[in-house]
This record gives structure tokens, C-alpha cells and sequence, in this order.
């Protein structure tokens, strides 16, 4: 990823962000884009897949919700972007940011957690959420679980933390998750770390979406 001159940078709609959407970062505080956010947009407004290495705390949800948000703005669909993270909290946290921005286009989200109960989330499900924010366990349990359920018709998918991601034990949810969903679709992945197991998750999507 070409890097950009944060200098240079001076606004969200320099970068190509909508005015309503600029307005929704306004509101949570975010009055100009972080490193990782002014890298990752002008890629992600171009439709690329996206790989960066970014701490938390550096504004990485909004790398790849701003870019996911925008694109429901011009064409709203239905399960367009799944959002995985490895924790509960984080994906809640995940959520409530995607919410709070998309609230000027009525956005619908569901999270798919252990905690929640179970009925809730297919009815949330039954809704026809824009985006999905789960824990990879909990995800591949609706795919093979809940009826009606699908997300053969994804857009994009995100894997936040993604050393986490596959580095614990969530091999086989990943595995069933992937078969789930189109091979042509954007992946964003974000990282701590560069491990190696994120390096071949890396090679083995793009061999997959070509």
C-alpha cells in the first residue's frame, strides 16, 4: 500500500469521504483522519482489498467502515459486509461505530456474539442487517443453523485483529465461513503483527478472488 503524506491530508473530504458521512466523523470526535485511516481510504474508494498493520486505538474501524458505509450510500444492499473479530467486546465496539456513522442512511447492523441471546440474533438476521459484526464461532453456527440465512450475496469481509483471528482456535469456524461466501467479493484484513499464518491467509485470498 502506497503510503500518503499525512501533511497533505487536511480533511475526511479531501480523501474523497461524503459530506454526510464527513458529518457522522464530526459527531464521534473525528475532525481528521488518523494514519492508518488517510493510507487505507483512496485504496478502499478504488475497490481494493486492503492489508494494514495497525495497533488498536489507531482508528482502524474506521479504515474499513467509512469505506463500507460510502458504498451503502450510493447502493444499499442487504448483508453486504461481515466484520469478524476475535472477542466479544471488540465486535460490540465494532458495531456501535458502524451504527453511529451510518445513522444518517438508517443503517442495520448485527452482532452475532456469545451473550446475546440466540433468538435475537436470527431476529436480527430475519431483518436483513447492511453489515454483520461476529465472533468467528458464532457465525458459522447461524450459517449452518439458521434458516433462510445466507451470505452468498457479500460484498466485502473484514477480518479485524487477524493474527488473532488465525492464530486461536478458530480454524474451522473460518473454514466454513469462507466456503459460505463468494470468492469475488473485497477483503479487508488488519493486524497487529504480520505473522505467518496472516501472510498465507494473505496469498491464499488473493489466489481465491482471482
Amino acid at each position: 500500500m502506497a503510503e500518503v503524506e499525512i501533511e497533505e491530508v487536511l480533511s475526511f473530504k479531501k480523501l474523497g469521504v461524503m459530506e454526510e458521512l464527513v458529518c457522522a466523523c464530526s459527531n464521534l470526535g473525528w475532525t481528521k483522519p488518523s494514519k492508518i485511516q488517510a493510507e487505507a481510504l483512496p485504496h478502499a474508494f478504488q475497490g481494493r482489498d486492503l492489508i494494514g498493520v495497525a495497533q488498536t486505538g489507531s482508528g482502524k474501524t474506521g479504515a474499513f467502515a467509512i469505506p463500507i458505509i460510502q458504498a451503502l450510500m450510493d447502493k444499499p444492499q442487504a448483508f453486504f459486509a461481515c466484520v469478524l473479530s476475535p472477542t466479544r467486546e471488540l465486535a460490540i465496539q465494532i458495531a456501535d461505530q458502524f451504527t453511529a456513522l451510518g445513522a444518517g442512511i438508517g443503517l442495520k447492523c448485527a452482532v452475532l456474539v456469545v451473550g446475546i441471546p440466540e433468538m435475537g440474533q436470527v431476529i436480527a438476521l430475519g431483518k436483513r442487517p447492511h453489515v454483520i459484526v461476529a465472533t468467528p464461532g458464532r457465525l458459522a453456527y447461524h450459517i449452518s443453523e439458521t434458516k433462510e440465512f445466507s451470505l452468498r450475496s457479500l460484498k466485502c469481509l473484514v477480518l479485524d485483529e487477524a493474527d488473532r483471528l488465525l492464530n486461536e482456535d478458530f480454524e474451522e469456524s473460518l473454514k466454513k465461513i469462507l466456503d459460505a461466501i463468494p470468492r469475488e467479493r473485497t477483503t479487508y484484513l488488519f493486524s497487529a503483527t504480520m505473522t505467518n499464518k496472516v501472510s498465507i491467509f494473505v496469498l491464499f485470498s488473493c489466489v481465491s478472488s482471482s
